[in-house]
């Protein structure tokens, strides 16, 4: 795990090294001033040598200048590596997520996701900043007085190195604590994220059935499951930092108890007892530096634990080593003996699937909700990977071809429609972000949706709205079939496009289904059999198996299952 933390230094190395330079410039100049002082107490005021006095004086001076400047540097560039170290990690996250096999988004929740992409990578960046370069400079203050310490007193010196184990020892006990108590309050952060994006995003639901209450009481479980972790958290960091404090502070105990014995007993002299005051003083700088780095390291260790979590999830469909790219324009599909479970369930979801989609032809696959109408399309885009059988494409085996080569192909329009909170010119141009404008305004024109837009004060910048909730159902579906048209891709899939929409929306997005479904292969997913009437075949599902095929006429003559479906009126 360091080593892949390590990796992320190598593009930013100068930057590390002016860091690290000038962390260990500070770092000697500082250990100087008591040294200096020390000659001053000790040679200078007695011999009244007023030139060294002044030299000494002019370079103390110098030396906090000298700090000023490499504080200055350590503190701007060091943040600067940090944030362009989390930069460089949440770019590979996103684009790491965005390789990810739709099993992961089916089982994992938005808000945790959010939760490793902000919260725990700015945790990272901080210990990416402050870790190595708080190790150094404690290192370097720390040997470097104690080298002094010895030089003018050893067994002094040796006094004052008595809290050093106690600490460490201390610092051992709890150092795992901590970190699990932080790990235990990154999780809980991230189910408080989800929380809130659920009642958001569901702020209408939670309106229209009152539940405001419920929504609160379930922020309010979550809340308190997070403060307990965080109270948890701080009261083992309470028992750390009290008694490393503690510890800390003994130092100036120890240090004035033992000088005060060797100066009785003629050892060392007052002077020396000054400058070891001091160089505590400046000791005490890189405890705190490594008490608050330690704190820092547990916290970040569990982010960028998380971190690798989610970057070592491996997409459950990939690429072979074989794949290609193919132009399947005036091809055909076809499922081949095609059963499918999905990975959280033991129950097959299709079964046995054999359907083909001739070349231009509009095929439409219909039956009750749950029937695995929706899991029969996923399968051809290789949103999921089916179990047994095969789906071919103009006789490629849909497994053998590039998953970009194969979905940007593919055009689908769902039930739900997906719209970014940006203007509706971007929506529709995010079926060819290269395109002309005269070709996004044609697709709009095809979609039935360009008389709309420009009775809109902004036309086509007319901002959406989160998820497109400033627009109507019928308006958002006109709008995703005109990312398709602007796609302009040879098959095409409506999944349930029509469904829950008034006659007059229904009647517009019809029209644009057919116009844009001409010399394309199709495929209609459809409640409303309204909409798949004049289609060239139907295959009817139940409970994941094809039980019937033909034309509407054919199967309403057959007086079957979808003669009942159709009858019932339950499409």
């Amino acid at each position: 795990m360091l080593k892949r933390f390590v990796a992320y230094y190598k593009p930013h190395l100068p930057l590390f090294l002016l860091d690290m330079f000038v962390a260990t410039a500070m770092s000697v100049v500082t250990i100087f001033f008591p040294y200096l002082t020390r000659n001053l107490l000790r040679l200078h005021i007695p011999n009244q040598d007023v030139a060294k006095i002044t030299w000494s004086l002019g370079l103390m001076t110098l030396i906090y200048l000298l700090t000023l400047v490499f504080n200055y540097t350590r503190i701007k560039w060091g943040h600067i590596l940090g944030v362009r170290i989390e930069t460089d990690m949440r770019r590979d996250i996103f684009r790491h997520i965005q390789k990810l096999s739709f099993t992961y988004f089916d089982n994992t929740k938005t808000g945790h996701i959010m939760s490793r992409i902000s919260n725990d990578l700015n945790l990272i960046a901080e210990v990416a900043h402050h870790a190595p370069e708080d190790l150094l400079i404690s290192l370097m203050v720390i040997l470097g007085a104690y080298g002094f310490m010895f030089a003018f007193s050893p067994a002094l010196a040796l006094i004052s190195l008595i809290p050093f184990p106690f600490m460490l020892i201390w610092g051992m006990i709890f150092g795992g604590k901590m970190r699990r108590g932080f790990r235990r309050v990154r999780k809980e952060i991230a189910e408080i994220n989800s929380t809130v994006e659920n009642s958001v995003q569901g702020i209408r639901e939670v309106k229209a059935f009152a539940n405001e209450w419920l929504e609160e009481e379930k922020f309010h479980e979550s809340n308190t499951t997070f403060r307990h972790a965080k109270e948890d958290a701080y009261s083992i960091m309470a028992g750390f930092h009290s008694v490393v404090h503690f510890l800390r502070d003994f130092y100036y105990l120890v240090v004035v108890g033992g000088g005060v014995i060797l100066i009785l007993h003629g050892v060392v002299e007052t002077y020396d007892l000054l400058s070891f005051v001091l160089y505590i003083g400046i000791i005490l700088h890189p405890i705190d530096r490594l008490i608050n780095f330690n704190e820092q390291l547990q916290q970040g260790s569990a982010a960028f634990e998380r971190f690798v979590e989610i970057m070592d999830i491996q997409p459950d469909i990939t690429d072979g080593p074989t794949a290609r790219s193919v132009d399947l324009r005036g091809g055909s599909v076809e499922f081949s003996h095609l059963w499918f479970r999905y990975d959280s369930s033991p129950e097959w979801v299709l079964q046995n699937i054999n359907l083909q989609v001739p070349f231009g032809r509009k095929v439409a696959i219909v039956g009750e909700s749950g029937a695995g109408k929706s899991t029969v399309v996923s399968l051809i885009p290789r949103f999921y990977e089916a179990q047994k059988g095969e789906i071919s494409i103009s006789s490629h085996r849909v497994a053998e071809l590039s998953q970009h080569s194969l979905r940007e192909q593919i055009g689908l329009v769902q039930q739900n429609v997906f719209l970014f909170d940006a203007t509706i010119r971007e929506n529709i141009m995010y079926g060819d972000p290269e395109a002309g404008e005269e070709l996004m305004v044609e697709a709009a024109r095809r979609a039935n949706i360009y008389d709309f837009i420009q009775s809109l004060p902004e036309g086509f910048e007319t901002e959406v709205g989160e998820r497109g909730v400033k627009l109507s159902g019928g308006q958002k579906q006109r709008i995703a079939i005109a990312r398709v048209f602007l796609k302009d891709p040879p098959f095409l899939i409506f999944d349930e496009a029509t469904s829950a929409l008034d006659n007059e929306s229904e009647s517009l997005i019809q029209e644009a289904m057919f116009r844009l479904s001409e010399n394309r292969t199709t495929i209609i997913i459809a409640h409303r059999l309204s909409t798949v009437r004049n289609v060239d075949k139907i295959y009817v599902m139940r409970q994941g198996r094809i039980v019937e095929e033909g034309s509407h006429q054919e199967l309403m003559d057959r007086e079957g299952y979808y003669h009942q479906l159709y009858t019932r009126r339950s499409l």
